[in-house]
């Protein structure tokens, strides 16, 4: 089965480093006309240089901000095909007590996880209501289905609510001809965070990991693309409010 995107719009956030870089070359790749979003605005521009797509630094938990870039690319191509909310993250925050949570912790993690998957699904639906045809696609995280070996509350619970927001999305949007999934992915060493993650668990901790996952090995982003191309493809137009594990197997 081959998956092609030739004349599709693809918006992916979260798009300067790891998965969500991965995923807007696996579409770059397959034809598509790629946009990259992310707060980081020399990696998104050094992202879209070697991608040959467009880019905007964006910061996604501004709503205005989010619906008006979103309305800035379906004003220049007629439409947005396919959104893709790959930004979220940690946020530079490690496991703590939860005596130790200020709301300034709390909300910093939701913002990118979960308002700006609002955020962004409320720019783009209209376009796609109207064009009969879309896909949205969030990078959710196991932690989105079990407890986080992060130990950080806010993932978890952010993660979480974005399984729970891309269910109901894919209730009100298929009879449009829009689906909503989203690809849970289990420990990638993408960026500095999870790789920060992955060193404090040490020799043991890691080996235990491994032990623990049936393919024996940690995910690569391109793992994680190539799910959420199936997701996005004319393939996958009967599949919709499903969350897919991708994790190598995880006992």
């Amino acid at each position: 089965m081959q998956l092609k995107f030739d004349q599709r719009v693809v918006l992916v956030s979260g798009a300067a480093q790891g998965i969500g870089r991965a995923i807007a070359h696996a579409f770059v790749e397959a034809g598509a006309m790629v946009y990259l979003a992310d707060l980081d605005g020399a990696g998104v521009s050094a992202a879209a240089a070697e991608l040959g797509a467009k880019s905007a630094v964006l910061d996604l938990s501004n709503r205005d901000a989010t619906i008006a870039h979103c309305k800035e690319i379906a004003e220049e191509q007629g439409r947005i095909d396919i959104l893709v909310h790959a930004a979220g993250g940690v946020r530079g925050q490690i496991g703590r007590p939860i005596e130790e949570i200020t709301e300034e912790d709390w909300r910093k993690v939701f913002e990118p996880n979960a308002d700006a998957a609002f955020w962004l699904a409320q720019a783009v639906a209209p376009v796609m209501k109207t064009a009969g045809w879309g896909r949205i696609v969030n990078i959710a995280s196991g932690a989105g289905l079990r407890p986080s070996l992060t130990g950080i509350q806010a993932y978890t619970a952010a993660k979480h609510a974005l399984v729970g927001l891309t269910r109901q999305l894919s209730w009100e949007l298929a009879p449009f001809g829009i689906t909503v999934n989203a690809v849970a992915p289990g420990l990638v060493l993408s960026n500095p965070s999870s790789t920060q993650q992955w060193q404090s668990y040490g020799a043991d901790g890691q080996a235990k990991i491994i032990d623990a996952i049936h393919t024996r090995r940690l995910g690569t982003p391109e793992d994680i693309a190539a799910a959420v191309l199936f997701f996005a493809s004319e393939q996958a137009g009967w599949v919709t409010g499903q969350v897919l594990s991708v994790d190598g197997g995880r006992s």
